[in-house]
């Protein structure tokens, strides 16, 4: 059906809101009964603009009181009002507002007022009541927890108070506990979704300059990264020693964790590749050449998987757990074509105990990654730490493969090779 033979009313509504042919889907209010939208993205993922867009819709449905709460009155003023996605640029009910600087106040000409709130100011929350509220970069609030409590209190007006919050993630408490929040709605978006509404070539640039790094993945990518209480591996480290190229390695081991079952509910299987060299200014150096983990493969397949990634990289063996399997994992990677070296070990300490070497190895620069391994990255910034659940697959494989190559010398992980 054309636009022409839509009915007059709708019609109207689509010259009124240009938007929703630009929109992308994580740009557009969640359906349903929620209370809370937390819409997070990379930086110019489009997060100001949705947010403008969600109050002026608000107030042209008729809410009369709008809260504008920002890190600071600046950030408000020139981002969320008077920034090139700001609300001074959206056409409100009837044409657009008009900021009243000396109180803080933008008013719409059908009477609705949007007031500008600081997140170094909780106590300014105390009071005033809305029917909506729109919080920009919560992740950055000075008080954020306050001055959010403070803000539910005065959403109170109208038939049913919401409250729109865009931000860059960051592993605060506040956004930790909106993502927890069963209330909340949740969207993300990254940088390059938005690329056509930014400068030509501006994501190819700060890709190509932080490809690889927690930054990348958070202000890019719009990923909250954490570093939970108790992990032995923290992000920090591991970017700090990330490499893009390698130098000749002086031998390169594939190491493999057997899962002790197959099937859709099976543990992965750890494969993880890595050489070491001598280093400039570190001696002794390991490197984590790639990570071929999978789960619920069948023997024959993660054999084969092993098998190839070992091939890939010109591994002069593979070593491979076999507390669950024992002499059974050897035949499998010779099943799967294995010619090299198959070494079987046993630990006889616990996982934590066996990787805390290799974290001390991390924490002094000894370990680098080449590339970004962003799934073994993830379980080891988790593995140790409170409420862990699961197995540490690729963490296993990753120790088991840097105690052969840096700590065997010296002791490293008590185990028993079979």
């Amino acid at each position: 059906m054309g636009v022409n033979s839509l009915p007059e009313e709708i019609k109207a509504y689509l010259r009124q809101n240009p938007f929703v042919f630009e929109a992308r889907d994580t740009q557009v209010p969640p359906e349903g009964a929620w209370r809370t939208w937390l819409f997070m993205g990379g930086r110019g993922a489009g997060k100001t603009r949705a947010g403008a867009e969600w109050v002026r819709m608000a107030v042209r449905r008729g809410c009369r009181r709008v809260a504008l709460v920002g890190p600071a009155l600046s950030d408000v003023r020139e981002v969320m009002i008077e920034g090139p996605s700001g609300l001074r640029h959206l056409d409100g009910a009837g044409g657009a507002p008009v900021y009243e600087v000396s109180r803080r106040r933008l008013v719409w000409p059908n009477g609705a007022e949007a007031f500008a709130f600081s997140a170094e100011d909780p106590d300014s929350l105390r009071g005033p009541q809305f029917d909506a509220a729109w919080c920009d970069e919560v992740a950055a609030w000075a008080k954020g927890e306050a001055v959010w409590d403070t803000l539910q209190m005065g959403l109170r007006l109208g038939a049913f108070p919401r409250c729109v919050a865009t931000t860059t993630p960051r592993p605060v408490d506040l956004v930790r506990r909106l993502v927890a929040d069963g209330g909340s709605m949740m969207t993300r978006s990254t940088t390059r979704e938005n690329a056509v509404n930014l400068a030509p070539g501006f994501v190819d640039m700060m890709e190509a300059a932080y490809a690889g790094s927690a930054m990348a993945r958070q202000e890019l990518m719009g990923d909250l990264l954490e570093d939970p209480k108790g992990a032995l591996f923290l992000r920090s480290m591991i970017d700090a020693a990330r490499v893009y190229a390698v130098p000749e390695m002086a031998d390169i081991v594939v190491a493999v964790d057997p899962p002790a079952t197959s099937g859709p509910r099976a543990d992965a299987c750890g494969i993880i590749a890595a050489g070491v060299a001598e280093s400039a200014g570190f001696g002794r150096r390991c490197f984590v050449l790639g990570d071929a983990s999978a789960a619920g493969l069948r023997p024959a397949d993660w054999a084969g998987r092993a098998v190839s990634l070992a091939e890939a990289v010109g591994a002069s063996m593979i070593i491979a757990e076999a507390n669950q399997g024992g002499e059974m994992v050897r035949q499998t990677l010779e099943s799967a074509g294995c010619r090299l070296p198959v070494r079987l070990v046993h630990a006889r300490l616990g996982k934590r105990a066996r990787a805390m070497p290799v974290a001390l190895l991390y924490e002094q620069g000894k370990v680098a990654h080449l590339g970004l391994l962003a799934t073994l990255e993830d379980q080891m910034c988790r593995f140790g730490a409170e409420g862990f659940t699961g197995s540490p697959d690729r963490v296993d494989a990753l120790v088991w493969a840097v105690w052969a190559l840096m700590l065997e010398r010296t002791g490293g992980p008590r185990i028993r090779a079979l």
